[in-house]
């Protein structure tokens, strides 16, 4: 067996993690989310400056909880990407010095691939399966064959959910993020009292289209300021998330019959909207596909993830020279390709 050191740094959280034989040991997270409060989102060149400040602190404690030296790691993971290319890269640095220095193998990881494999702190991943993943930068559908094989058949033509969330969130001053009061709020209020577009619902792709929905709450909010009516926040949320989350779930169940999958799994920060973790597995049930979400604490960026999926790597003695860089754009389905 081995022991993996793992860095995740994508976006707005520095984590660092530990696995031993195979067992999760120490993961240790310091999150950016209070200093981006003030901005409405994530500031690119803030989160690399905090991410330098942490890493040493998040490394420092994950190896003091796990009781181990870095003698003792056997490869050093990293998430590579996709995410902020000044973020990224302080990891990618910190990863291939250490590796340098302690002469262990560099293991490359992708971020949205570790999301998928978070599922696996619930139970193993059967193939051939689809993964859902939904996040503030991504939304798309992954058809796996089997063990690290990566197929895109469905993907954002331009703003991902997590990010539709965010900004609906803003324009109804529900601050940021914004995808846990509106789910909040959306548990409240009526369903269907507005209405709310769903595009591409029944275009035959596997894509997705969010940027309409964005505009028109926008419209819909300021239209209604304008005439000095009042908004029923919760009833907006829940027609906001039901419609949206709809149009995710209705691709998802005919993705999943059409590719003949066993199992179908969520992945990414979205994947904590209770909707989606209810209404989905409900939707699936009569064709007998099974719907694995992961646990709420693996829904989030952190490295437990990035080290879970590094033990298939570490196994394949799939490694990665010292010129590594970071890639903001490294796509799923050339996950080998680096």
């Amino acid at each position: 067996m081995s022991v993996i050191l793992a860095i995740e740094s994508s976006c707005d959280e520095t984590s660092v993690a530990i696995t031993k034989d195979g067992k999760l040991i120490a993961n240790v997270v310091s999150t950016q989310i209070e200093m981006h409060q003030k901005y409405g989102g994530v500031m690119p060149e803030i989160a690399a400056r905090l991410h330098t400040e942490n890493i040493g602190i998040c490394l420092k404690e994950a190896l003091e909880k796990s009781e181990l030296t870095l003698n003792e790691v056997d490869a050093f993971a990293v998430t590579r990407g996709p995410g902020l290319i000044g973020a990224l890269h302080v990891g990618v640095q910190a990863a291939k010095t250490l590796a340098m220095l302690y002469q262990k193998p560099l293991i490359p990881v992708h971020h949205l691939a570790a999301h998928i494999y978070a599922n696996e702190f619930i139970e193993p991943l059967t193939f051939p399966l689809l993964a859902v993943i939904v996040s503030g930068g991504n939304t798309e559908f992954v058809y796996m064959k089997d063990d690290l094989d990566f197929q895109i058949i469905g993907n954002t033509r331009d703003d991902a959910i997590g990010e539709c969330y965010d900004k609906v969130a803003r324009v109804l001053g529900l601050g940021y993020p914004g995808g846990i009061p509106i789910d909040k709020l959306a548990k409240i209020g009526e369903s269907g009292t507005y209405e709310i577009p769903q595009p591409l619902l029944h275009d035959g792709t596997y894509d997705f289209s969010f940027s309409g929905i964005k505009t028109h709450i926008i419209n819909l909010v300021h239209n209604a300021k304008q005439k000095d009516e009042e908004i029923n926040v919760p009833n907006l949320c829940a027609s906001f998330q039901t419609s949206t989350m709809n149009i995710i779930i209705e691709k998802a169940v005919k993705a999943a019959i059409q590719y003949d999958v066993t199992q179908v799994v969520i992945a990414g920060g979205v994947s904590a909207n209770s909707y989606l973790r209810s209404e989905l597995p409900l939707r699936l049930e009569p064709s007998g596909i099974s719907v694995t979400r992961p646990p709420l604490w693996a829904t989030t960026d952190q490295a437990a993830m990035i080290a879970k999926l590094a033990e298939r790597l570490y196994e394949r003695k799939i490694f990665a020279p010292l010129t590594l860089g970071a890639d903001p754009n490294w796509q799923i389905d050339d996950y080998l390709k680096f």
